[in-house]
């Protein structure tokens, strides 16, 4: 793997392209919509329960080795009480992004819902003490609060079981039209087109986004859901409800049903304006719309312990870089690194600042 290389300054914004859509703009002030956030995150608000784990435990509970695979209550207790020693934490695809995009400094917002319980209160409290704006209201009664038993194996891999609870009841009623109007980007997670009243609230969100000049992202989070809403997804990208897309290798292959990276790549240029691929080790790839790509090396690491949140703090960094006006390379490389702090730890909350580091490798300025 690469070390990340050169300095990069932060600069005074990322330019944004207004999209129409049915949606009145906001109200604006001397001229001009205030920006209170970078970045507002949409996803399951889950709490993380992490584990370590061997291979036999996999395959004696019938995992699916690094993949997410959704269970039922019944079954969440059963993993539940089988597993060993753990960590809980407040969790989610976009939820670590988010929390991602605090570390680094940035200005961060959240939707997700959780119930009025005690796994509920855990989340609340643990991503607000990130610095993440949550204020979405939480659901009374059942379902109870999402929750994911992640077991990680010596390989660093996790395999995620998750119970997505009172994730399923996020709505439009749940959507803050201030926030999506007053963040630079939205970004959701391709895990919350599961659940049919989620798909109203991102729609929503992200017509006022566009409808404030503002744009949006998507992750399409795992090759599964990519199998399941190919053809949806596509959509979003084609029709320009979603700007800008991350990936995996495999995912971006999956979308396009195909084996080959580069016939992938050629049809991400042609179907979003900006797409960033990640491929662990490699790398990452960011293409944009004009067919142009620019790869970023891995950021140098010393030890694997767990990949959880690999891909989602890569996201935060990039998502930083944007909306502070670097350029695309400069942006991967705030990725990698965010990527390369991730997983030399358990669990996907940097246990250091990621603004500092940052600021060592000499990506941003103090």
């Amino acid at each position: 793997m690469g070390t990340a290389r050169g300095a990069c300054n932060e600069g005074t914004g990322a330019p944004f392209t207004f999209a129409a859509a049915r949606v009145k703009p906001l109200p604006v002030q001397q001229g001009k919509l205030m920006t209170q956030y970078d970045v507002l995150c949409i996803g399951n608000a889950i709490v993380d329960i992490i584990a370590r784990a061997e291979d036999d435990f996999l395959r004696q509970n019938n995992i699916i080795k690094g993949a997410m695979n959704l269970i039922d209550a019944e079954r969440a207790e059963l993993l539940y009480d089988r597993m060993g020693p753990a960590v809980e934490t407040s969790g989610g695809c976009a939820g670590n992004t988010a929390a991602g995009v605090a570390s680094l400094g940035g200005r961060a917002a959240f939707f997700g819902k959780v119930a009025d319980d005690t796994l509920g209160d855990i989340y609340r409290h643990d991503i607000r003490a990130q610095g993440v704006a949550f204020d979405t209201g939480a659901l009374n009664g059942h379902p109870p609060t999402a929750r994911s038993m992640i077991f990680v194996t010596p390989d660093g891999e996790r395999s995620m079981n998750t119970y997505l609870g009172a994730c399923v009841e996020l709505g439009p009623e749940d959507v803050e039209e201030d926030k999506a109007a007053q963040s630079k980007v939205t970004y959701f997670e391709g895990f919350l087109w599961d659940p049919p009243r989620a798909k109203e609230a991102i729609r929503e969100t992200a017509g006022v986004a566009h409808a404030n000049g503002r744009e949006v992202a998507m992750s399409l989070s795992d090759s599964f859901c990519v199998d399941r809403y190919r053809d949806e997804f596509l959509d979003l990208m084609r029709s320009g409800t979603v700007d800008i897309v991350f990936a995996n290798e495999d995912e971006a292959k999956s979308l396009y049903q195909t084996a080959d990276l580069e016939t992938a790549r050629e049809a991400l240029a042609a179907d979003c304006r900006i797409a960033v691929v990640t491929r662990s080790e490699k790398g990452s790839m960011i293409i944009n719309g004009s067919g142009a790509h620019t790869h970023v090396d891995a950021h140098d690491i010393d030890r694997l312990v767990d990949t959880t949140g690999a891909g989602d703090l890569y996201a935060a960094g990039f998502l930083y870089g944007y909306t502070k006006g670097m350029d695309m390379e400069a942006c991967g490389r705030l990725g990698a690194l965010a990527a390369s702090v991730i997983i030399q730890q358990v669990g996907p909350r940097a246990q250091i600042s990621l603004r500092q580091a940052a600021i060592d490798a000499g990506l941003i300025r103090g």
